[in-house]
């Protein structure tokens, strides 16, 4: 098929680009380059900014090839598939290539001013700065804009995202993939001290109001989600974050525990079956069997497949979900009075909860969070020990 009509000269182009040899599908026009693309609700084709004034040739082609659907050489989000197919990748941990392939959506699905993503962008033109305002907005948060979704404030997962981004640019550089480092020299972003973590006595009323409300008829006055209590019970008795409670599957029902699959590098454990995680497990996989035949869902063989949290439809209930319905949850607890807003916590909080209400020592209470550091488990429990007063050299017992 031809290329179609010729392009006629435009005086207003930069005088660096070569007009005759622009790729198909860039027009130029208001001091910048763009590209149509249909709109979303129909109608006629919408003008979306691709570069401005200074961009190359190279780059130009570049976008294109990358409209038409294939990463480009040299692009973020050409290197991040580079990486997962190489052998280092292939000798992580299954968590950990997990975790990288989450660092990797967020980084290259991450959007730009101009609406662009910065998966699209050349290595070349990404500098520290570029790298040290995604970490600031990725920890600070943005309000939606006309181009730009709202980010919530996260600096955990801001500095997660930075450490994946400096070995991938590593790795990048000894496979002559890029040339240099962005990530390298960029500050981490400072994590919260703070916790929402519930007394006991709140934790408990939240609990019981979490049953009551569940027992509830689906879309009725007062009613919240019927999953919400068992889902508190297993955050707090396996010590897990939302999102790893989310990821349980049959596979982690062991004859001894509950196998978690915790994530942000710490270590998996097998917590003990008690009686609230045998009646919360029982539940739960009960709530999915009536659910899943009402809508005639087939059961999966295997049993890492099978999702334990589930929907009112039978399909797996994701994590901005669990969000969601644990903020309708809470904010009609507070609305209800069945606790303040000063007693408001989060779903995280029952992880500081249970790591604080684990028995023993220091190091008993890492090992039952399965944290890699001493470091971590010193901002998870927050009871303080009791310890005997000093004892001269004169009084003691020989």
């Amino acid at each position: 098929m031809g290329r179609g009509r010729k392009r006629k000269f435009n005086p207003a182009i930069p005088a660096h680009i070569d007009q005759a040899a622009l790729p198909k599908g860039i027009y130029w026009e208001d001091n910048r380059w763009y590209l149509l693309e249909a709109h979303p609700e129909g109608g006629r084709p919408r003008k979306r900014t691709v570069a401005h004034a200074d961009i190359r040739l190279s780059e130009l082609h570049s976008i294109a090839e990358a409209a038409a659907g294939n990463e480009v050489r040299g692009t973020l989000a050409y290197l991040t598939e580079r990486f997962e197919e190489s052998t280092e990748f292939a000798e992580l941990s299954k968590d950990t290539q997990r975790d990288y392939r989450w660092c990797a959506g967020t980084a290259t699905a991450y959007v730009l001013k101009d609406g662009s993503m910065l998966g699209k962008m050349q290595i070349a033109r990404i500098n520290v700065p570029a790298m040290q305002r995604l970490v600031e907005t990725l920890a600070g948060g943005r309000p939606a804009t006309k181009l730009q979704p709202a980010i919530e404030p996260r600096p955990s997962k801001a500095n997660h995202v930075l450490r994946y981004l400096r070995r991938t640019f590593g790795w990048g550089i000894r496979m002559g993939l890029c040339e240099h480092n962005p990530a390298k020299g960029v500050r981490q972003a400072k994590e919260r001290g703070e916790h929402n973590m519930p007394e006991s006595e709140v934790f408990a009323t939240v609990l019981t109001f979490a049953l009551e409300r569940g027992s509830l008829k689906a879309h009725t006055r007062g009613s919240v989600p019927p999953y919400l209590h068992a889902v508190m019970l297993l955050a707090y008795n396996v010590r897990l974050r939302g999102i790893e409670v989310t990821d349980l599957t049959d596979a982690h029902a062991e004859a001894d525990g509950i196998r978690s699959s915790r994530r942000k590098g710490s270590r998996d454990t097998i917590t003990a079956w008690n009686d609230d995680l045998r009646q919360a497990w029982a539940w739960l996989a009960a709530y999915r069997q009536r659910t899943m035949n009402a809508h005639g869902r087939p059961v999966l063989m295997k049993a890492e497949r099978r999702q334990l949290l589930v929907n009112q439809s039978g399909t797996p209930l994701s994590k901005s979900a669990l969000d969601s319905a644990w903020q309708r949850m809470i904010m009609l607890a507070i609305k209800d009075g069945v606790i303040t807003a000063a007693q408001r916590f989060s779903l995280h909080g029952l992880k500081h909860r249970g790591i604080t209400d684990t028995a023993g020592t220091r190091a008993d209470k890492q090992e039952a969070a399965g944290h890699a550091t001493q470091q971590m488990t010193n901002r998870y429990a927050h009871d303080i020990p009791i310890v005997k007063a000093p004892q001269p050299p004169s009084q003691r017992r020989k």
